[in-house]
This record gives structure tokens, sequence and C-alpha cells, in this order.
């Protein structure tokens, strides 16, 4: 079903067992390889807000792991680079004929496979695919308990598909796969066993169409409150426990 140049992006967290973590990319992939497909990059996509854990370090990221059949496969640099850090950073003496010149790429950067959205300084300081999780104040927030955003689908579809092309999604839960692939010009397959979900991913792809969906803007910088913000600020009854202590 794959295309010889196509590719297989997969999605996944841990499993928290009796509180084990495990690792399911990690168990996933040797079947991956054992059915001939060729790991191109384990790529960390970090969020801020998940499940808090009084055991363990608080799980705040999850992983995509994407595949190819072969060596012929698609990839579009292009639409999904980021701007560069120093853009007028030059080429140094050493370098020969490139001395003196600009070093960086006009166009952008490649985003490397720890994913920031588009924020210089979040970029610098933390490079990371750093896309909210779909929380309750997310603006595309469903029943479904495992939502992924609208925007981490689109980074894929615009690398890893070409224009026209099919993006097939046999867990599609509420649609954000297919809508990344409608809003970039690609051909959509959703398949999912909770009729519920496919009703909503319906819902949601009819509002797209209507151009009323509420979506996060693909390259958004992440929110983060001023000081000066009663949200951001220390609580006074926190300062009286810590000179307690």
């Amino acid at each position: 079903m794959l295309n010889h140049t196509g590719s297989i992006v997969w999605q996944v967290g841990n499993l928290v067992n009796k509180g084990e973590s495990i690792p399911i990319d990690i168990l996933l992939y040797p079947i991956f390889i054992k059915h001939g497909f060729r790991l191109r990059n384990r790529i960390i996509w970090r969020f801020n807000f998940g499940l808090n854990a009084d055991k363990r370090f608080s799980g705040r990221y999850e992983t995509l792991l994407w595949f190819s059949k072969n060596d012929d496969y698609i990839f579009n640099l292009d639409p999904v680079r980021i701007p560069q850090i120093y853009p007028g950073k030059k080429h140094s003496a050493s370098k020969g004929s490139k001395a003196g010149h600009l070093s960086g790429n006009p166009r952008g950067k490649n985003p490397s496979d720890y994913w920031e959205f588009s924020a210089e300084t979040d970029f610098r300081d933390n490079p990371i695919w750093n896309i909210p999780n779909v929380k309750a104040n997310h603006p595309e927030k469903t029943i479904h308990p495992c939502q992924f955003p609208i925007e981490l689908a689109e980074r894929c579809v615009l690398a890893l598909s070409p224009e026209n092309g099919t993006i097939l999604d046999p867990f599609v839960g509420t649609g954000a796969s297919a809508i990344a692939a409608l809003k970039h010009s690609r051909r959509a397959i959703g398949i999912d066993r909770e009729g519920n979900y496919l009703d909503i991913a319906k819902e949601r792809l009819i509002k797209l169409h209507e151009g009323t969906l509420q979506v996060r803007p693909l390259g958004k910088p992440v929110a983060s409150p001023p000081q000066s913000h009663s949200v951001a600020r220390v609580p006074d009854s926190w300062q009286a426990m810590r000179a307690e202590t």
C-alpha cells in the first residue's frame, strides 16, 4: 500500500504500567526493521503539560519514528525550514573560496530531529519540536484522550509527501492528520474503529471546508506569561510554606 517513495511516521509515547515506564518506540523499532523499513529520524516532540507524577519525573515528550521503504524517499525541506539563528554569520578564512561569504541558507535552517516551531529565542535556548499538546484550553480540544495537534501532523505532511499525494492514517482519531493533509493540497484516508471519533473527524473536516475550524496556527510561538501576570507570580501562601521549611 505504501508508495515506493513514501514514508511511515509512527507517533508514540511511553506506557506506564505499575509505575514502570516502557518506551513503546523502542519496542516497535525492530518490528519495522524486520519488515524492511529504514529509520530516517527518531524525532522528539516536547510539550509543557501532561500527566504529573510523584514517584518519577513527569513525562513531557513523545517520539515520532520516521521510516522509509528505501533510499528513494520524499523529503521536502524548504516548506518546513525555520529562521536562521545567526543569519549574518560568515564562513571563516579556513573555508577557502567560501571565506567571507554567508554560511547559512537564506531560506532558513533545517529544524533537526529536536523540533521547535519558528520562535528564534526558544530555538536557541531549547531547540525542540516545542508544540503544545491538546489540553483543556487548546482550541482543537475534543473528547479524545490522546489527541495530538494538527500542527504536529502538518510538518510531517509538508516534508514527507508531495502535493496531491495521499496521506493514510489507520488510527485517525479526530482527524488531525487528515486536516493537515487537506490544508496543504493532499488527499487523506482515515480509518478508526471508534465511530464516535470518526463522527468528530467528519465534523472537523466539514468545518475546515467551511473555514470555521478553530486551529492553532502553524509556527505560532509557545506562549509564555510575563512575570507581571498573576499566574506567573509565586503565591504568597507558597512563600510562607517555603519560609516554614
